[in-house]
């Protein structure tokens, strides 16, 4: 099975390289040469996708422990020493290669085969590009993951601290981006040309890259669904039609499987499997290693009119439909660039077998009417993502019901650390996470986390996105604040949920910023709006009391939810980057975490989900209707109010 690793290589002098970086962010499996000089490319694997933001004037900053390190020391990496060998490989000939987290579908969490960046830089949080030249090697990641990064790089890498204007939002490997860097590029007189068949780190990797997962998938009952395939696929099929295009392509893995109703186990902490689906307007594909599917979900896939295709056919079927004409709808917020550059060319060919001279320029593909230069059959948001967001009337009672079930497993955890942390017991970081794990694992429905949880005490809380590991995690301190961010899978919802708890006295420091975070926790909570509301006007309720102080936080207020399906889903979010217009509407799961961190200090969060409700106002001013709030976690936040001898978290309402 080939995939559509995520990679770039640019030939570049590394001062330039550097320089550059700094104001666009990149990674994509690309070739690039000098349009004056000898050509220096590398060969990469089926082209993924990469992102690119062009911040003007702002750029990375490098940290300065990190520096020093590099400086003063002389680890070797025997992984960077390989993969620079293979810059000068017969037929290779490179300055500097690039590479990002994501897989071919952008997917945050991703299967461990294609943990590309994490491999080669020993850095594991979910965000981030790696640069390797031929004398340095650096990683850019966001405000999340700064004092993790510091921990986990070894001394032959150098840390950019990417500012918050250069990171706006995750990194999104798309068409879109592709394009955006291929201007980018062109203006500097060079070019951008995509090659196949060879991953550098793959190949430093050898026999002990994990295989590509096999579990099998499943069915995500009616019940819990609450539409059944042939009802969505008619729905799709409407907009198709509306929209005047006959096929789409969808590539978020998410959106393949709630929109077949199936879940898988290919991902971790995501109940999803590594899939594209292409429905046209008589029939569908599902691109698939049929070795997953069972004969109960291929009799669920016959009686919705799906068709099975091998996983990597992906492309010779995308150059199909173009050769037939057909006017299709890409994503190219979210596609990869293999895909759409595939569609562009095979119109290209399309075209100029009927005669016609202005190559490109089809109503299949029209680039001047579009921004990004991609494919046109239909260029837009996939529909699947809105209407996976705005949940049904059954997806919303399995998401109340799990969460009970969660909140009964939490309730046990925090009566059992409470007691051990007075007994005196030492408990690691990973210990609580391991017992927190084992209390859930006995509830109905259970089926596995839906992240890596953070469980982080003291000055680990300050890191952000902190993963416990054995071997260096600390103990749980009862004289310092301690933060747990978890969630949990269930055959009928998602949860996630942090508290921040102190088991003796915090400090009038601490009081003061939980206090802050708590009040814009509460405010959020009980806010009420109109209807087509964005979440970034939201998100100043929650800052408001921290700002007051002259405080703030480096991550956004509130993600979407899958019901049964990723933690973190879109298009909504409550955040303070302003991009993102997609209104928040009825129906819609939001989480509500605002936070603070000094770092090497301690960190605070407080984490619910609420749904989107219709608010009851006296007036509707203009006919406008007002939305609200309500919640979905059912577990108690602990305040600064202390009995002798006790710290019980105390119910909030």
């Amino acid at each position: 099975m080939s995939s559509l690793p995520s990679q770039l290589t640019y030939s570049h002098s590394h001062a330039r390289c550097f320089r550059f970086l700094s104001s666009v962010s990149l990674s994509l499996p690309i070739f690039h040469k000098f349009k004056t000089s000898p050509k220096l490319f590398t060969k990469s694997p089926n082209p993924q996708i990469l992102t690119v933001r062009n911040c003007g004037s702002i750029t990375a900053k490098p940290s300065s422990d990190i520096r020093r390190k590099n400086r003063t020391g002389s680890e070797p990496d025997e992984k960077l020493r390989r993969l620079r060998e293979l810059f000068v490989k017969p037929g290779i000939d490179i300055d500097a290669y690039i590479v990002p987290s994501q897989d071919a579908h952008q997917s945050e969490f991703i299967a461990e085969c294609y943990m590309r960046r994490a491999y080669i830089s020993g850095f594991t949080g979910s965000a981030g590009t790696a640069v390797i030249t031929k004398d340095k090697a650096a990683l850019w990641t966001d405000g999340r993951y700064f004092l993790q990064a510091e921990k986990q790089l070894n001394s032959c890498w150098i840390l950019m601290r990417a500012g918050l204007a250069l990171i706006l939002e995750q990194f999104l490997f798309s068409s879109d981006a592709a394009e955006e860097l291929k201007q980018a590029i062109a203006m500097r007189n060079h070019e951008l040309v995509y090659l196949h068949d060879l991953n550098l780190v793959d190949e430093v990797w050898g026999e002990s890259r994990p295989k590509p997962p096999k579990k099998p998938i499943r069915i995500h009952d009616l019940k819990y669904a609450g539409l059944d395939v042939a009802s969505k696929l008619s729905s799709l099929r409407s907009e198709l039609v509306d929209a005047g295009s006959s096929a789409i392509v969808i590539s978020v893995l998410d959106e393949v499987a709630w929109l077949l109703n199936l879940r898988g186990s290919d991902v971790p902490h995501s109940p999803v499997m590594y899939a594209y689906l292409i429905v046209e307007l008589d029939g569908a594909k599902l691109f698939i290693d049929n070795s997953k599917v069972t004969p109960e979900v291929m009799d669920h896939l016959k009686k919705a009119g799906i068709e099975l295709r091998p996983y990597d056919c992906i492309l010779s079927e995308i150059e199909s439909l173009a050769a037939q004409g057909t006017h299709l709808w890409l994503d190219t917020s979210s596609v990869n660039a293999a895909i759409a550059n595939t569609y562009k060319s095979a119109c290209d060919k399309y075209m100029g077998s009927l005669g016609n001279k202005t190559k490109g320029q089809s109503k299949i593909y029209d680039s001047s009417n579009d921004q990004s230069g991609g494919p046109t059959g239909v260029y837009g948001l996939s529909p699947i993502s809105l209407a996976k967001a705005v949940k049904n009337h059954a997806e919303l009672e399995g998401m109340r019901n799990s969460h009970l079930r969660d909140a009964a497993a939490l309730a046990q955890f925090w009566v059992w650390v409470e007691d051990e942390i007075h007994k005196d017991v030492k408990l690691t970081e990973v210990e609580v996470a391991e017992k927190l794990l084992d209390f859930r694992s006995k509830q109905a429905g259970f089926i596995d986390t839906s992240f890596d949880t953070i469980s982080a005490s003291g000055a680990n809380g300050a890191i952000i996105h902190y993963k416990p590991e054995t071997e260096s995690c600390a103990i749980v301190d009862a004289k310092k604040l301690f933060l747990l961010d978890s969630g949990a899978q269930y055959v009928d919802g998602t949860t996630d949920i942090t508290r921040t708890v102190h088991f003796g006295e915090p400090t009038a420091r601490q009081k003061e910023c939980f206090t802050r975070v708590l009040q814009g926790h509460i405010a959020l909570d009980q806010a009420v709006f109109p209807e087509s509301t964005p979440g970034f006007v939201l998100d100043a309720f929650a800052r408001s009391f921290l700002w007051k102080i002259g405080l703030d936080y480096r991550h956004g207020t509130g993600h979407g939810v899958g019901a049964a399906l990723n933690v973190h889903e879109g298009p909504q979010s409550i955040s303070f980057r302003y991009g993102n217009m997609t209104p928040i509407l009825r129906g819609m799961i939001v989480s509500n975490e605002p936070g603070y961190y000094e770092d090497h200090a301690f960190g605070i969060r407080i984490e619910n989900l609420l749904y989107v409700k219709e608010a009851d106002t006296p007036n509707r001013f203009g006919g406008v209707g007002y939305l609200g709030f309500e919640k979905l976690t059912f577990v108690p936040i602990q305040v600064c109010q202390h009995f002798p001898g006790t710290s019980r978290l105390l119910p909030l309402t």
